[in-house]
């Protein structure tokens, strides 16, 4: 019988540095003793946006502090841990390398096994840390740097079946946000604007839905959406609060409707999957998370959306990956490199461009 695991976890890809402690015992459902995430929204805010150098240092400032504030919550000590989990990519390559020399350094003061977790994985095997799902499953992996279907068939085995070509649908969220005026993170701002608005008023394209297959684009509805605002703008002067409350719900109605129909192709194309799982943080959006559970519920298949904390960037995903992987056979040395890039179906061809949030895989 496996033995029961539990592993430290440490995550800091993009803008959120974090850290928990995930305990399994075989035959039970798994753990999150403790998650901690330190966000840097204050940090971006004047700026638009993530900037890369800033995220860096303050990674390097505070993943020592979360980790320590990580296994204080769970009441456990480093010497309680059966491994330590990391993740060594793909996203903002300064932020990977200050968990993954935080994570070198534990490993070679404690002699624990150090696992390096593809951060994509983390979040598409998330369902597996709050559902229990059993493979294989449709996966929708949507958020602010990231947006692929993936067919995850094991730990190590995952099909991408599509994914953007360009922006990812919360990159273009915070674009729209930022040309409308509206606070970052541009999704919740969107979404509460959209509450209130036309979405019929203005015509936004659907982008590559007259193309076979499950790519997408969203970069065009960004460039749509500016024109339309220039266009308001030209005729009066100005924006008033409905034409931006109309513009958001345009805009968003336009994205709930790629991912609707792209799932559905996903879906129609892969027979015995066990369910439809989403996470990332576009996945929050009560619009589009409405449409997606249509679409499954259409196919006959259950819909699964981890809670909107395990949604996001965290670490106790990447410590349940650590231990699917380590239960697989798989542990890393001391020369685990940080990657920027980092495609989980080796097999499948690279995605073009790059988002400000991180490398799309």
């Amino acid at each position: 019988m496996a033995q029961a695991l539990t592993f430290l976890g440490l995550e800091s890809s993009c803008d959120d540095t974090a850290a928990a402690v995930v305990r399994h015992v075989p035959g039970r459902a798994p753990e999150i003793l403790s998650t901690i995430v330190a966000g840097q929204d204050a940090l971006h805010a004047a700026f638009g946006g993530v900037v890369p150098e800033i995220a860096a240092r303050a990674h390097a400032e505070r993943i020592d502090l979360v980790t320590e504030q990580a296994l204080e919550a769970a009441g456990l000590a480093l010497s309680d841990m059966d491994g330590i989990a990391v993740t060594a990519g793909p996203g903002l390559i300064g932020g990977v390398l200050a968990a993954v020399m935080c994570a070198k350094g534990l490993a070679a003061a404690t002699g624990l096994p150090l696992v390096g977790v593809n951060h994509l994985a983390g979040h598409a095997l998330t369902p597996r840390l709050t559902d229990g799902l059993d493979y294989p499953y449709l996966m929708l992996l949507v958020s602010g740097g990231h947006c692929q279907f993936l067919r995850v068939d094991g730990p190590e085995s995952y099909a991408r079946l599509g994914g953007t070509i360009d922006d990812a649908p919360g990159e273009a969220f915070d674009k729209t946000a930022k040309l409308l005026a509206l606070p970052q993170p541009g999704g919740p701002s969107v979404e509460r604007e959209a509450a209130q608005g036309d979405a019929r008023r203005f015509a936004f394209p659907r982008p590559l839905l007259d193309r076979p297959g499950c790519d997408m684009s969203f970069s065009g509805l960004k460039t749509a959406l500016l024109r339309a605002r220039g266009g308001v703008i030209a005729e009066k002067s100005g924006l008033t609060m409905q034409d931006r409350r109309d513009l958001c719900a345009g805009f968003q109605a336009a994205v709930a409707d790629v991912l609707a129909e792209k799932s559905r192709r996903a879906l129609e194309t892969n027979p015995g999957l066990t369910a439809f799982a989403v996470a990332g943080g576009v996945a929050a959006n009560a619009t589009i998370r409405a449409r997606l559970t249509g679409v499954a519920a259409a196919a006959d298949v259950p819909f699964v959306a981890p809670p909107l904390r395990l949604c996001t960037d965290n670490a106790a995903m990447i410590a349940w990956a650590g231990i699917e992987r380590f239960r697989a056979g798989h542990t890393d040395g001391l020369d685990l490199s940080a990657r920027p890039r980092w495609p989980l179906d080796q097999s499948a061809a690279p995605m073009l461009g790059a988002g400000k949030k991180g490398a799309k895989a």
